[in-house]
């Protein structure tokens, strides 16, 4: 660097510095005035009043407002406003909250209904949590209205440790639960939204993260299409979310935060009207990660321009010199800010709490026992049967002793997941056993091994085993081995910094759970995991295997009831168990081929949809409304008969695949597009009429930069998984 510009380089921090001073001396919680003129809120619009509020403000307190902390402007009576918050699964970060199952188990529900009243619960959270704080004087991070979440990221690839985060591997799966999330979450009030629900992250983003500040995926035009975008397009189109947010890669060259490609398709072509985030710390990543520009003001104003209007972090402090360049201009700021206002008045923010409805939301409502009773719901049906023999449901009137064991038995993180809050009483997979077995079962336990490194079961472990009748082994992954970088920092063998290198249990629980069976005790594994895992050759021996997922405050609660029988589980898996880390495709590589069911062609330990019960499901029936359908059709109904064979009531979720059957371009082996789950009392029939989107049946064609639908035919698939295809019919597109 030569002394010129190292002399610039030092002005230019020594000006950030000192913007970020004066930045933070502004923050304050002081209110101040209104926010307009006397009787104007009566009698103008939200846009007026934004145009009003604006024209009253400097340059510099419009710039200030831009970033993740906006400073209070007392005699304009804006108060200070922290826009970051998290809700992935229930309020977080600010003290006690229902903690839902993780969005991977909220997935595996496969019940749009229930993701809705899930998010209807976490938001009533959130509005009481906002207003209290609000009454208290406390403006603070995780206590406002506006949520990252839902992340609808395509968990493209198992090693992802953020992948417990979506609803899986499928763009059908994800887009429905996202726009019922999105629903609950914001409300159906016709004068104001609930909350801000917030997409992320745009787009083509799922991994490695310790390479995602300069990370630059590609990917084909049909796989962006298809895959990457299929769930945001439909999302934003449908239930209207009030933001996005960029990712921290980029993708084809461009920082997501700064991209013209990605940010005119949201835009431009779905005409999405709400506000872009970027994600915290990103802009600055535009510089330091992925070097596009040499200077933080080049960064964010390139950001700004793109279409990222709020910066979750303090690097919009450069729209000043960024400014004074020339490189940025008052009705860009203008642009962005109106955004952001509209957004607070749209969420009543200005308005008295007497006439926003979501203000009278009284803070008991927080954990209250209906929201718990909603959350072991959710957990109890977030619960995949992978393996049974007939062992269970366990028999108390056989049982004597129950040896529980394992690293995830007595273990509070695996309840939670990640971006979580804090359940006021977690149920453990231990507690929830011993609550269940009741008086006359004794339930013994020892840890036995930990997640990864050494094991030590050879003392007290036995002693636990002696006299057993059933060995209830709670294994897998926690989230201290996966989850995003920078808060996870394991290096262990088979873990990289929140992802993961290898797929298979780790050694230490391979020898662990092989110990155990070596006993002669029967084995019942409880996986506690945010992803799949190759449990190939435990498949191979134990009798039975139950997929809890990171399961919320209530999962020991739901995991027991599965276990005795007091539930009939009907979780289903909305991501594919492969064999092997072998049979995955580079990390890097962002093309489908060879991923996901979609794709992949060799066979795999659990199919994505799939999930045993205790009873038994017959399919009968099929008909379609119609055999030949055309350009003038958007809709196709499926329908067919649902028989409960067995003894127990349940529930089977019923899919809808469809193929294309004499194509001659390269095409999905097939896709979900449909679903429905349904309760079926034993011995009973129920019939199921499922609704699919023709435009669903077509590909995005490269050539025409357009989805467009081949004529010929297409055979309808339903079953009880991806393979486990029970019925068939055909139609025909002219």
């Amino acid at each position: 660097m030569t002394g010129r510009a190292q002399r610039s380089r030092i002005a230019e921090l020594f000006l950030g510095w000192a913007l970020l001073c004066a930045y933070l001396a502004c923050a304050s919680n002081e209110v101040g005035g209104p926010a307009e003129p006397r009787g104007a809120r009566e009698t103008m619009t939200i846009q007026e009043r934004i145009d009003d509020l604006v024209s009253r403000m400097s340059f510099s307190q419009k710039v200030l407002q831009l970033m993740d902390t906006a400073p209070a402007i007392p005699e304009l009576g804006i108060p200070q406003y922290v826009w970051w918050n998290e809700a992935l699964h229930g309020v977080a970060g600010s003290g006690i909250a229902t903690v839902f199952p993780q969005a991977i188990g909220l997935a595996a529900t496969w019940d749009p209904h229930l993701i809705y009243e899930v998010a209807s619960v976490i938001s009533d959270e959130a509005r009481a949590k906002h207003h209290d704080a609000v009454r208290h004087g406390v403006r603070t991070r995780f206590y406002g209205l506006t949520f990252f979440s839902p992340n609808i990221n395509i968990f493209r690839d198992p090693r992802w440790g953020r992948g417990q985060e979506t609803y899986g591997e499928d763009p059908y799966l994800t887009a429905t639960m996202a726009i019922n999330f999105v629903r609950g979450m914001q409300g159906e009030d016709p004068h104001y939204r609930k909350v801000d629900t917030t997409l992320k992250h745009f787009a083509v983003h799922s991994g490695p993260e310790p390479l995602r500040h300069r990370f630059d995926a590609d990917c084909s035009d049909r796989d962006l299409r298809e895959t990457y975008l299929y769930a945001f397009e439909r999302t934003v189109k449908e239930a209207g979310p009030a933001a996005v947010m960029t990712a921290y890669s980029s993708f084809r060259g461009e920082p997501c935060s700064a991209s013209s490609l990605l940010l005119g398709i949201l835009r431009n072509e779905w005409g999405f009207k709400g506000y872009v985030v970027s994600d915290c710390g990103a802009i600055f990543d535009i510089l330091a990660g992925h070097k596009v520009v040499p200077t933080l003001a080049q960064a964010a104003a390139l950001a700004l321009k793109s279409g990222c209007d709020l910066d979750c972090g303090p690097e919009y402090l450069a729209l000043f010199p960024a400014a004074l360049e020339g490189l940025v201009s008052e009705a860009d700021i203008d642009r962005a800010l109106k955004r952001l206002l509209r957004t607070r008045f749209e969420l009543g923010m200005f308005d008295p709490e007497d006439e926003v409805p979501y203000a009278r939301i009284p803070i008991e409502t927080n954990d209250s026992e209906p929201h718990r009773q909603k959350n072991l719901e959710a957990a109890r049906k977030s619960i995949v049967l992978l393996k049974n023999n007939g062992m269970l449901p366990l028999n108390r009137a056989a049982l004597e002793k129950i040896a529980v064991l394992g690293p995830s038995a007595e273990s509070v993180d695996v309840l939670l997941g990640n971006y979580n809050g804090t359940p006021s009483r977690p149920v453990t997979l231990l507690t929830g056993i011993r609550e269940a077995a009741g008086p006359g079962i004794e339930v013994a336990y020892d840890k036995g091994t930990e997640f990864v490194g050494k094991g030590r079961w050879f003392g007290p472990t036995a002693r636990v085993l002696q006299g057993a009748d059933v060995a209830i082994v709670c294994a897998g992954l926690s989230p201290r081995l996966e989850g995003e970088e920078g808060t996870i920092l394991t290096h262990v063998d088979g873990f990289d910094r929140g992802d993961r290198t290898r797929i298979e249990l780790p050694g230490v629980q391979k020898d662990f759970i092989r110990a155990v069976y070596g006993t002669g005790v029967p084995v019942v594994l409880v996986l506690t995991t945010g992803s799949p895992v190759a449990i190939t050759e435990e498949d191979e021996y134990l009798p039975a295997i139950l997929n809890c997922w990171y399961p919320g405050g209530e999962g020991g609660r739901a995991v027991a009831e599965v276990l005795f029988g007091e539930y009939n589980p009907a979780g289903r898996l909305p991501v594919t168990f492969y064999r092997s880390t072998s049979d995955l495709p580079g990390f890097t590589d962002y093309h489908m081929s060879g991923r996901t069911y979609r794709y992949f062609e060799g066979p795999v330990l659990y199919e994505f949809g799939y999930g045993l019960s205790y009873t038994r499901f017959e399919y009968s029936d099929i008909r379609v409304s119609k055999t030949e359908i055309g350009r003038e059709d958007t809709a196709l109904r499926v329908s067919v008969t649902v028989t409960n064979t067995g003894v127990r009531d349940g529930e089977e979720v019923v899919q809808v695949y469809a193929r294309d059957l004499y194509s001659d371009k390269p095409m999905p082996l097939k896709k979900l597009v449909g679903f429905q789950r349904v309760f079926v009392p034993a011995g009973k029939s129920v019939p199921v009429a499922i609704d699919i989107r023709v435009p669903d049946l077509g590909y995005y064609d490269e050539a025409h930069a357009a989805f467009v639908i081949e004529p010929g035919a297409f055979e309808i698939q339903v079953g009880a998984s991806s393979e486990d295809i029970r019925l068939r019919a055909v139609v025909t597109y002219r």
